[in-house]
């Protein structure tokens, strides 16, 4: 009977860098090679080798095209990786529109500041050639005993739980990886699905020691900071993750342009990457909740309104400064670690009318996670900043569950789960969420450590 271990390579005691190795008897499976970001160490720890064999992996499963999920991916493919890499169509072409962006920053610092690129254009196109679509609830045979399918994680558009049946001495038994489970009811997105007869469950706990504001506060919270920011013939600057939290904004202000709520002010899309995985979102229908579904067959574009301006060149983004207020600009990155933002809070945070609104996580250690925890001042572009405008938070937004949605998860669950590993969190918000999974599910939870080969009992 074979064997099946389970390691932690990244993306443990932190909220990036997925990485997880599945072996079973004598077949490898990735799920998920990733970016870590935020911290000071992070550029180093991704250029540094992969502590298994890339040539001696089978196959890589691929949840979702966040960076932190598929940033190492080309790098993989480099250093030897020849399996196959499977992830839902849509995921797939988001994939292409990530790497054609991550090549164009690489190429700016190598010119910038000699960096030099951790992949080039030929290990992306490598990697794609290796990549193969599956559908959700297709299963899939990858060897004599293990298959495969995906179910909806409800996270972003694309996004799946990579579910794997192991045959095992007593029958068989499930191992389901929700990297990033989707904070479902979601403005855009269906729920997440449900996982029954799981036996261990890989789970992140990005939120696993706090709530998100229910979706009436989020949305009236969103409300009274745009009309207030409107009234005081401000700026609002939303730093913005291109992938998801862009598109959601977009669809409230839509929301709120087209019922009235707002009068229809200037609003910029600062991002071509955004812009361009916005045309993907307008391009498809499918992933969308009945809601979003209805609009779209009543001819209604979700994702833009009148007075909406995509700048994706230099000068377009340049002249934003000199176009009056009050104005709306949606910039990345979310987590203000570089992108356009940067220029923007430059120009915003010292004024006192202005107002910043951070709709999304902020990791340790980065220019966000400063602006969050209330920095009076903080330094772009080696300049120091003074921070005299507006700062709000909406949690709600999040594309990630908050700790209720996750121990809602894991109880669904309950009556067949063994094990659960959280990853993908802070060492506080993945111990906190363990404790509570422990004591009020009784289900055995714990924090992985990296590096360790974790055997599943089968």
């Amino acid at each position: 009977m074979n064997q099946a271990t389970l390691t932690f390579y990244s993306g443990v005691e932190h909220v990036t860098g997925a990485n997880f190795l599945l072996e079973y008897g004598d077949f490898s499976v990735l799920v998920d090679c990733g970016l870590v970001q935020g911290s000071r160490e992070a550029d180093q720890l991704n250029r540094e080798p992969f502590a298994y064999e890339p040539a001696s992996v089978d196959a890589l499963f691929v949840s979702h095209a966040h960076i932190d999920h598929i940033g190492r991916i080309p790098k993989l493919v480099r250093d030897g990786f020849r399996g196959t890499i499977y992830s839902t169509g849509i995921t797939k072409r988001i994939v292409e529109i990530m790497y054609e962006d991550a090549l164009g920053i690489m190429a700016y610092k190598q010119k910038d500041d000699g960096t030099a690129p951790l992949y080039e254009k030929n290990d992306v196109a490598r990697a794609l050639s290796q990549w193969q679509d599956l559908r959700y609830h297709e299963p899939h045979l990858l060897a004599d005993g293990l298959s495969v399918q995906f179910k909806d994680a409800g996270h972003i558009i694309g996004s799946a739980l990579v579910e794997f049946t192991l045959e095992g001495k007593t029958g068989q038994k499930k191992l389901v990886f929700a990297d990033d489970l989707g904070n479902s009811p979601s403005p855009l997105l269906r729920d997440a699905e449900k996982i029954p007869g799981t036996n261990y469950l890989v789970m992140d706990s990005v939120y696993g020691d706090r709530q998100h504001e229910s979706a009436s506060e989020r949305d009236e919270k969103f409300r009274r900071i745009v009309k207030e920011s409107i009234e005081r013939g401000g700026t609002l600057v939303i730093p913005a993750f291109s992938l998801a939290r862009t598109q959601i904004v977009l669809h409230e202000l839509n929301h709120m342009i087209g019922e009235n709520i707002i009068p229809s002010v200037r609003v910029f899309l600062d991002s071509p990457l955004a812009i361009k995985l916005t045309e993907i979102y307008r391009s498809i229908v499918k992933p969308y909740n009945d809601e979003i579904q209805g609009d779209i067959a009543d001819g209604d574009d979700a994702f833009s309104f009148p007075n909406l301006k995509m700048t994706e060149r230099v000068p377009e983004s340049k002249a934003i400064e000199d176009a009056p207020n009050p104005k709306i600009i949606i910039a990345g990155s979310g987590m203000s670690t570089g992108g356009r933002v940067l220029h923007h809070e430059l120009d915003y945070l010292p004024d006192p009318n202005s107002t910043l609104l951070l709709v999304g996580y902020q990791a340790a250690g980065t220019l966000g996670r400063q602006i969050e925890e209330g920095a009076k001042e903080v330094e772009i572009f080696d300049q120091r900043i003074p921070v005299r405008a507006r700062i709000e938070k909406i949690g709600g937004y999040s594309s990630h569950a908050d700790q209720d949605q996750l121990l809602d998860f894991v109880d669904s669950a309950a009556e067949t789960l063994e094990t659960v590993f959280l990853a993908m969190g802070e060492p506080k918000s993945s111990s906190v969420l363990a404790q509570r999974i422990n004591d009020e599910i009784g289900v055995k939870a714990i924090c992985p450590q990296q590096g360790k080969k974790y055997t599943l009992d089968l």
